[in-house]
């Protein structure tokens, strides 16, 4: 029974990344509000060209949107949702989806990288197990959803989301 007690004990204290669903357009502010509470909380941004009528310019806007990532514990897992961009936290078969450290350190690298990998050629069917063996994402599996001569993208069941990639062809083990 003490055994049984310890082992949850430790499964509550354990920090997780966990992943937040946030209203649109609120990644920026929840991340800094909930920084600032003192929460572990990360928002991968991609810089990209915006342009309006009368200029263009360099923005960052979230790889991800509408989603956040935040590095917290069971016990504390509730309270990010007071935060009133927080809508809720994503699920997957029912439990908290969970995203590994290799994974926020590959999303990290891409982030830091700040360069597009194009893919060439052909080779992909939708619907197809794809397997990345080098780079960044190194291990990571998803499916196919879409792919042209620029880019694939990827269903990633823990998030679940579509991610699009630009990945050069030879770069993917098919299953």
């Amino acid at each position: 029974m003490i055994l049984a007690d310890f082992e949850k004990q430790k499964k509550i204290n354990t920090y997780k990344w966990h992943v937040l669903y946030t209203k649109p357009r609120n990644e920026k502010k929840v991340t800094e509000r909930l920084s600032e509470a003192g929460y572990e909380v990360y928002c991968p941004l991609i810089k990209t060209i915006h342009q309006w009528s009368d200029r263009k310019k360099k923005v960052q806007i979230p790889m991800f949107p509408s989603y956040i990532f935040i590095y917290i514990n069971e016990k504390n897992r509730q309270l990010p949702l007071r935060d009133p961009g927080v809508m809720k936290y994503v699920y997957y078969a029912s439990h908290p989806a969970i995203i590994r450290d290799i994974e926020i350190n590959a999303i990290r690298e891409i982030e830091n990288a700040g360069s597009e990998i194009k893919v060439e050629g052909s080779g992909f069917e939708k619907g197809q197990f794809v397997e990345i063996p080098d780079g960044p994402f190194i291990g990571m599996t998803g499916i196919v959803d879409k792919f042209d001569a620029r880019k694939v993208l990827v269903y990633v069941e823990q998030l679940g989301c579509i991610v699009q990639f630009y990945y050069q062809l030879e770069n993917y083990k098919q299953e």
